[in-house]
């Protein structure tokens, strides 16, 4: 213990400080990871050696990694994706994996060895493209579904490479016969838990949940883990499966997200750990003397996923430049690769003259990759004429739209906040221009007649062909602070007198949204607690100038624009008593109450001084209140009215008018 514990506290320094500089350079932490490892490890500073207990550790980070897959896999979600997953995802996997191949055989590696580096070559990014994508706000794009859908399949295609690649490290004589056995062992393994286990599951995560222990049911995530990963790797198989298979099992059932939270610090720890790992493997003099062949690698790994990811998209009907982005955001390497590397070297697949130059090709493809997707946008025009007729097309459409408006709405983002907001300013006659980045979307309501149009807001052209010259006031409905802030600093730069209205999810993110030019900005967590607390206060019988007036004081303390809206609400009722002031209160119709069988219409509670505002009835969610409508045992009957009021009206309808 006294030889480990320096090596760890080495590590954990170095891991800390080279990751913290890698996310102020808003460079990926993996990055970071694999330069520890690389700098420390037996071929540069020597301080940490590549033994076999560092990495039987690292390897938990896979098992984690592969549980954190298997509990996002969704068949609802592969079968709405099915064309573009089990389409272009495929085709790309099988592709570049057989071109990576028939190139390594020509470089003179074996036939398979060959397959299981182009499998790694095939991989991309998840962690890093998912986060560019939300970051960047192209989640709903064209180019953003083909990404996610082939990265989908990527990470499930992991899983038969990593139980496939054991068996093609044997002889050519065993080999058929191991990957039989493999796939009969993985088929009955499957097939039981997937059957048997999944309710058995439920049940005992049932009965952990209901000791009300996070300690518990930590363990408990973590005993069904690695328990399955120890049953795979003891019928022969590997750990990865078995975490996967666990991930989908518990991903089943209610304690899904439950489950993610707790389960992420050890994953992102021990992957972290992983890639230190993987780092030790990179003999940096060795890299430096072969710097053209690793430079030859990784321009045929860009090269090549570009060709092939471009090729498929097109066959597959998406426009050029869709393709072209598609390829771009998928050309560079990702993690999974370094997992299936690290696997062909641990079984002897792989010798290290091939891993070393294709660990450092892929290593440098990873730092490329946020360079290349920040450029894309600029390769796609300068290389797809097309694109700019389309782009010009789009524009054209939505200035034709927008041109008849004036001191309109520009609303960014067509989302339910989005249409919820139009609807209002509909109500009120104002016009308005909305724009989203979901084709589907746009197309749905562009149909029914609204005026929406696909768009980027944070793009100059766009706001401009919305008509930004002409608009009263600019609303942000999306509360992704980073696109927000691209939007506010556009529209600033192209008109500085419009109002900006935006939406934070965090109260973090208020001033952050002030200090680059909103004019007003809604918290969504200050919205909703002020509107619980309004209507407890409410349903608690506090007089209503009381409930109005508080209202009025924490929305003061946070909106400047609405100060003094509530004025005239309250005043009017301010000299009157609290016994005087009109209080809502809420009435359960017993069973044998007068009102049950009654008409709303028939029941009269005018002359009492009070008045029915709604019906809330268990069966259903939104009950309109007319007077037809007829009332049963169980309803809760709202009224409005001064303290003797109400009191005389629950007293009616349960007891009817005593004559």
């Amino acid at each position: 213990m006294t030889d480990t514990l320096p090596l760890i506290l080495l590590l954990l320094a170095a891991a800390v400080v080279v990751v913290v500089l890698f996310r102020m350079l808003g460079l990926p932490p993996i990055m970071g990871y694999l330069l520890v490892g690389a700098g420390l490890g037996p071929h540069a500073a020597g301080w940490v050696p590549d033994t076999e207990q560092t990495r039987h550790l690292a390897e938990f980070g896979v098992v984690f990694l592969m549980f954190s897959i298997g509990l996002e896999f969704s068949l609802a979600r592969l079968y709405s994706m099915k064309r573009i997953v089990f389409g272009l995802g495929v085709a790309q996997v099988l592709a570049t994996t057989l071109i990576a191949t028939l190139l390594a055989r020509f470089a003179g590696i074996p036939w398979l060895a060959g397959i299981a580096l182009g499998g790694a070559l095939a991989m991309s990014s998840t962690a890093m493209l998912s986060k560019l994508l939300t970051e960047r706000g192209e989640l709903d794009a064209p180019h953003g579904r083909e990404v996610i859908g082939v990265l989908l399949f990527q990470d499930i295609a992991v899983v038969p490479l990593l139980v496939l690649i054991p068996a093609l490290s044997q002889p050519l004589e065993a080999m058929a016969e191991a990957l039989l056995l493999a796939a009969i062992k993985a088929a009955v393994l499957l097939s039981l838990v997937l059957f048997i286990g999944q309710r058995v599951l439920s049940a005992w995560f049932y009965l952990v949940a209901r000791r009300k222990s996070a300690e518990l049911f930590m363990l408990n995530v973590l005993l069904i883990t690695l328990g399955l990963a120890w049953l795979t790797e003891l019928a022969g198989l590997s750990l990865a499966l078995g975490a996967f298979t666990a991930g989908m099992l518990i991903g089943e059932t209610e304690y899904r997200y439950q489950v993610e939270e707790d389960i992420k610090p050890f994953r992102d720890v021990l992957l972290g750990l992983f890639f230190v790992a993987i780092g030790m493997r990179l003999n940096v003099p060795q890299i430096v003397t072969q710097w053209p062949l690793v430079a030859g690698i990784l321009l045929t790994l860009l090269t090549l996923k570009l060709a092939v990811v471009g090729a498929f998209s097109r066959f597959f009907g998406s426009p050029p430049g869709t393709a072209l982005r598609s390829g771009l955001w998928l050309c560079a390497g990702g993690e999974f690769g370094f997992v299936i590397l690290a696997r062909s070297g641990d079984v002897n697949l792989l010798d290290a003259a091939t891993l070393q130059p294709v660990l450092a090709a892929m290593v440098l493809s990873l730092l490329l990759a946020p360079l290349i997707v920040h450029f894309s946008d600029r390769l796609v025009f300068r290389f797809v004429a097309s694109e700019w007729l389309l782009r010009s097309m789009q524009l054209t459409q939505l200035a034709a739209q927008s041109l008849s408006s004036d001191k309109h709405a520009i609303i960014c983002g067509y989302g339910r906040t989005g249409q919820h907001l139009a609807r209002f300013l509909e109500a009120e006659g104002i016009s308005y221009m909305a724009l989203d980045l979901d084709p589907e979307r746009v197309r749905e309501a562009s149909t029914a007649g609204e005026s929406v149009s696909y768009g980027d807001s944070s793009k100059k052209e766009t706001l401009l062909a919305a008509g930004l010259s002409r608009a009263s006031v600019v609303i942000i409905t999306f509360a992704d602070i980073d696109a927000a802030l691209r939007v506010i600093h556009r529209v600033r730069e192209l008109r500085p007198d419009v109002a900006i209205v935006s939406r934070a999810r965090e109260q973090d993110d208020v001033e952050k949204l002030y200090a680059a030019g909103s004019a007003e900005v809604v918290p969504e967590a200050l919205e909703s607690s002020v509107m619980l607390a309004t209507h407890a206060l409410a349903l608690s019988g506090i007089p209503m100038h009381k409930v109005i007036k508080r209202l009025r004081e924490m929305r003061e303390q946070h909106y400047s624009l609405l100060r003094g809206f509530f004025h005239g609400a309250t005043d009017a009722g301010a000299h009157l008593a609290d016994a005087d002031q009109p209080r809502l209160h809420a009435v359960t119709l017993t069973p044998g109450a007068w009102a049950i069988g009654r008409r709303v219409g028939d029941i009269d509670l005018a002359s009492d001084g009070t008045r029915i505002t709604a019906i809330r009835r268990r069966s259903q969610r939104s009950l309109k209140l007319e007077p037809g409508l007829e009332l049963i045992e169980g309803d809760v009957v709202v009224l409005i009215g001064t303290a003797a009021a109400v009191t005389a009206a629950e007293d009616v309808l349960l007891r009817g008018r005593q004559k």
